[in-house]
């Protein structure tokens, strides 16, 4: 990448954004509404980038995107699993009214779908006159259902639409969808055993007999040429890419495994190999997870490269995230690579390493370069955030602030929660400033705190010592959850 930042009165900037935001347009000197790509890496740690802290893993081009961009410290994904985390970054509204609040699946392609009464972030950029198009995995809805990517305000979609095929990388087909259709789409010389064993299920997810097309590259190429489409275009597009890498199986081409070799062919790092049981078996696990990464770094290279390109960077805002943290799944441990970074926890929990993700977000000569933001903030907070930068009112009910003052540099005008919260499996976690309180019932149970100031690993309980803010953190976890 040859990315260079430049800068523009934040002052003038931020001033017109909020104009917009409130409804006002100012008919000169305004800045087109930029184009939006969002890209979600799905079960990547907070401590799996190099601009974290990760020392093993190669991401440079993410990298440079942070050095010319701005990484947040304490930014939340929208849950600790996929589904309900999605459906947080679509609706604007936290896991105790979204609609969407476990992984639950719809046999034999797909998942419980988002209610045709829902407004989606995609919807409300739709109306706005964005083109909207999404690339990977969708997760919030099965074919035929009123889930589906085209009901839900994208006007294209290619990738997956169920979660568990999406654990596969060489599928037969992936699924590609307009406004008004759905259908499969065969990725050419990928052949797959449906025959065994039992547990893959879905059709044309099986272990991989023929492998010719990787499924990560085919969405990314797809995502370029709607990103090429509609540089070309007078109204702006919403790119929504959440790609499935490093979820498992640990799986990726030779050629991306090769940086992670010796010249003996063994992999640089200790292995335990993984047999396989749903997932793919893997002789070098560690591996196959750096390499994957790698690949969505290498990918996520070609999209800024793309937008400079294509003469848009000064007029495109490229947020980077992930979906949760680290998992623990197909022979992969986050402990291998520091997947978690300081943080307590990993994928399903709602310690601080389950939920706490990295956000890059890069905007030549609207964002500042080479800064951090330690404001608390979460996948909620698209929602306003992206309609300020439309220019179009939020809809009514949601969690969410907007982070367009903090991204252009104005951050004594930054809106802030007065909580965050959470929910899976009956567990429940809030975050108020410094405390952060995490109980096993909803409704019950006795809550355990933290001050994450003095404590970001969660490592000593302190909730004796301040029963008075227990109580105040409890009041918030009672009032958050709406039963469905």
């Amino acid at each position: 990448m040859s990315h260079l930042c430049r800068t523009v009165p934040v002052f003038l900037l931020t001033a017109l954004i909020l104009s917009g935001c409130s409804g006002q347009e100012e008919a000169s000197n305004a800045p087109p509404r930029p184009n939006i790509i969002l890209i979600v890496a799905d079960d990547l740690g907070y401590g799996d980038l190099g601009s974290y802290g990760q020392d093993h893993i190669q991401t440079p081009h993410l990298d440079q995107m942070a050095e010319e961009g701005l990484r947040f410290t304490q930014f939340y994904s929208g849950s600790t699993v996929c589904a309900p985390s999605r459906s947080v970054l679509m609706t604007g509204q936290h896991t105790g009214r979204t609609p969407i609040r476990g992984n639950e699946e719809v046999m034999p392609i797909g998942q419980q779908p988002l209610p045709d009464s829902t407004i989606t972030v995609a919807e409300v950029l739709q109306e706005a006159g964005y083109t909207t198009g999404a690339f990977g995995k969708w997760g919030l809805g099965a074919p035929g259902s009123v889930g589906v990517p085209h009901r839900q305000g994208f006007d294209r979609f290619y990738g997956y639409i169920g979660q568990r095929r999406a654990h596969f990388y060489w599928p037969e087909f992936l699924f590609e969808s307009s406004r008004d259709s759905l259908r499969r789409v065969p990725l050419q010389g990928n052949e797959v055993d449906d025959s065994a064993p039992p547990n893959f299920q879905h059709p044309g997810s099986g272990p991989p007999l023929r492998r010719a097309t990787y499924s990560h590259d085919a969405i990314i190429e797809q995502a370029l040429s709607f990103i090429d489409t509609h540089s070309q275009s007078d109204s702006p597009f919403f790119a929504y890419l959440p790609v499935t890498i490093p979820h498992a199986s640990l799986s990726v081409p030779d050629d991306a495994l090769a940086p992670y070799l010796n010249a003996d062919g063994n992999s640089v790092f200790d292995e335990t190999p993984f047999s396989g049981n749903h997932y793919t078996a893997q002789p070098t696990p560690k591996a196959a997870y750096a390499a994957m990464i790698s690949r969505l770094d290498q990918g996520v290279g070609r999209l800024l490269d793309r937008v400079e390109s294509n003469g848009v960077a000064e007029n495109t805002l490229v947020l980077f995230t992930s979906d949760n943290g680290p998992h623990e799944e197909g022979g992969y441990q986050p402990a291998y690579f520091n997947s978690n970074g300081p943080l307590r926890g990993s994928k399903r929990d709602l310690y601080e390493g389950g939920i706490r993700v990295p956000q890059i977000a890069w905007w030549p000569g609207r964002v500042p370069a080479g800064r951090t933001t330690a404001l608390p903030s979460y996948f909620g907070d698209y929602m306003r955030t992206f309609a300020a930068l439309a220019g179009t009112p939020p809809p009514d009910g949601i969690d969410s602030i907007s982070l367009v003052p903090t991204l252009v540099g104005d951050s004594a005008q930054q809106a802030a929660h007065d909580h965050l919260y959470w929910e899976f499996r009956g567990r429940q976690a809030v975050r108020q400033g410094p405390w952060k309180a995490v109980r096993d019932s909803i409704g019950g149970g006795t809550p355990e705190l933290y001050n994450l100031n003095a404590d970001p690993a969660e490592s000593e309980n302190v909730a004796d010592a301040h029963p008075d803010i227990v109580t105040r953190m409890t009041t918030l976890m009672n009032e958050a959850h709406t039963p469905r």
